[in-house]
């Protein structure tokens, strides 16, 4: 089962603080592996301005709607751009329909020109999983899966977002075993 484009909802015994009450929007799921950005956490600090410095960027920014998120724990130096797909470029990866991953220096001086998607989300790092890491940890009821649209994945209420997930789902959290066996 493919589960590009779907979210991934941490159960509420999760273990990892990394990913407590996380909910990851999975980018690329393989046998080869599978990548995500978690889209809940935004990160306190305006670190635009600083971004835009380092890349050598016009900091006068006339960007829209641009959600700071952490990613994940893997290359967290690393920026990744999660938007709609209304604006692409050649090395842009649309993910399903209505969004798609860009992680290039030029995008971000797209944004800071005022062109680009109509929404951004800005996440800083990535999860990621090795051949097979991830089917375990949903057969060990690590992880709920669901499709979603662009509108969730985009929302802005982030500190709602885990709960309006298992609400999709039509699970109560609070009422899921943590232990997995066969019937």
């Amino acid at each position: 089962m493919n589960l590009t484009g779907q979210i991934l909802v941490s159960l509420p015994n999760m273990q990892d603080e990394r990913f407590y009450k996380s909910v990851i929007y999975l980018c690329a799921h393989s046998k080869e592996g599978s990548m995500g950005i978690i889209i809940n956490k935004t990160l306190e600090i305006d670190m635009y301005p600083n971004l835009l410095s380092q890349l050598g960027i016009d900091k006068s920014v006339k960007n829209k709607k641009i959600y700071f998120h952490y990613g994940g724990p893997v290359e967290t130096s690393r920026g990744f751009i999660l938007h709609t797909d209304d604006f692409v470029k050649d090395e842009s990866l649309v993910i399903d329909s209505g969004v798609a991953l860009t992680s290039t220096a030029d995008f971000f001086d797209d944004l800071s020109k005022g062109q680009g998607p109509k929404i951004s989300m800005l996440a800083l790092g990535y999860t990621g999983w090795g051949p097979g890491q991830l089917e375990k940890e949903i057969s060990r009821n690590g992880w709920m899966t669901a499709a979603v649209n662009s509108h969730f994945i985009f929302d802005e209420n982030n500190s709602r977002k885990w709960e309006k997930a298992y609400n999709i789902i039509g699970v109560n959290p609070y009422s899921i075993s943590n232990k997995s066996g066969n019937a």
